[in-house]
């Protein structure tokens, strides 16, 4: 059985917090094989990485694409910034290629609960770097999650863009089957299915409740950090619809 509990009572989190002690304290009795999944938006806020809008000075491009696409130039100038590729833009979309590897809309640029008017919130540097400091001071694996568009899909969907202390991926190749077939292509996304089943125990995006505990992925806990999320990203040359 896989348990699910949306941890209450962490306040509005302000660049410079100490967000392990914060956790700590809402979450109370913490296990070893327990995993905490913990939304991005809360780490970034503590690490500071937010922008004031009022302090970003918008560039050609960023005023092109903003005027091509209904959206607030100094938005697409953060955007800009924070990525490595912008891939595709169209219908009010910018798709790009993070930094970290990541494909996603507004390179994870986001106003939503940033906490203050007028201020977006970025993905954290090193969200793999954020998730071991985390589980060094909670003692419990760490899922650091953001909610992703899927292609092909409507709706968005948490996916781990940190981990450390629980195995990334379960890889079922060269294994077989309940028909003792041999599997060639099944790897089993397990920090991205964690951070998708942490945000249903959630009340709602309006819920303030960042960090969900689960409990029963036992056999997936590591003893130590792991290869952390970034062995989720798919490499560009295996990406197949660039």
């Amino acid at each position: 059985m896989i348990e699910a509990v949306a941890i209450a009572g962490l306040p509005e989190v302000r660049p410079g917090d100490d967000l392990a002690t914060l956790l700590a304290a809402a979450a109370g009795d913490l296990r070893p094989t327990d995993v905490l999944v913990v939304a991005h938006k809360v780490v970034s806020k503590a690490e500071g990485a937010v922008r004031a809008l009022a302090a970003v000075e918008p560039s050609e491009r960023a005023h092109d694409l903003a005027r091509a696409h209904g959206k607030d130039p100094r938005h697409v100038q953060v955007v800009l910034d924070e990525a490595a590729d912008l891939l595709r833009a169209d219908a009010g979309r910018l798709i790009c290629r993070t930094k970290h590897g990541f494909v996603c809309a507004n390179a994870g640029v986001d106003g939503s609960n940033a906490g203050a008017p007028d201020t977006v919130v970025l993905l954290p540097a090193d969200p793999d770097a954020s998730a071991r400091a985390l589980r060094a001071r909670l003692g419990c694996a760490v899922v650091i999650s953001d909610s992703f568009g899927r292609p092909w899909r409507i709706g968005q969907a948490e996916v781990a863009i940190g981990c450390a202390g629980l195995a990334p991926l379960d890889d079922w190749r060269g294994r077989t089957d309940a028909d003792g077939r041999l599997l060639g292509a099944t790897h089993i996304a397990i920090a991205d299915q964690a951070a998708a089943a942490a945000d249903l125990a959630r009340g709602g995006k309006d819920a303030r409740e960042p960090a969900v505990r689960l409990r029963g992925l036992e056999r997936h806990v590591l003893d130590h950090d792991g290869p952390g999320a970034a062995a989720l990203l798919r490499a560009p040359e295996g990406d197949l619809f660039r």
